[in-house]
């Protein structure tokens, strides 16, 4: 069975079709970024992109996932190692404290951007109420999206 993750294609044991896309990211491709929260699909620490849509990937098995375009956070920074603005507003904002959720949090937040290039509060607020972070960084995490939607509008 194959998968595009981050670009690039894989294969999967066929045995492994009907595990969760997490459990294979992680245990199978090495691509321990995203984080098992809840398992229920409710927490936003396992999001990726599934064909550009942000989804929670304990809840998807990778036999619905083969033959689309998986994107994880590890896919985010440049071939050069430079940062994505969202993971690099994130930095400069301090959001992370455990940082456990951040990669879900950060995924999330760029499903939003691509919508809503200038979300304001309500926007932001409204579009990551699925992600829950234990350590309260909401106000930054808010901060961070602004800052990341703004270097790229700038930038495109």
């Amino acid at each position: 069975m194959k998968l595009r993750v981050n670009g690039v294609e894989r294969s999967v044991d066929p045995d492994w079709q009907n595990e969760n896309l997490l459990v294979v990211l992680r245990e199978q491709l090495g691509l321990t970024g995203s984080r098992y929260g809840c398992g229920i699909g409710q927490c936003g620490a396992c999001v990726v992109h599934v064909d550009g849509a942000p989804v929670a990937s304990c809840m998807v098995s990778v036999g619905q996932a083969a033959d689309k375009d998986v994107l994880t956070i590890e896919g985010l920074a440049a071939a050069d190692g430079s940062l994505h603005p969202l993971q690099q507003a994130w930095i400069d904002a301090n959001v992370p404290q455990c940082g456990y959720c951040q990669s879900g949090q950060i995924m999330q937040a760029l499903a939003l951007v691509q919508k809503n290039s200038e979300p304001t509060d309500p926007d932001i607020d409204q579009a990551m109420s699925g992600n829950l972070c234990r350590c309260g960084t909401y106000d930054r995490i808010r901060t961070a999206i602004k800052r990341g939607a703004s270097v790229m509008r700038e930038t495109r």
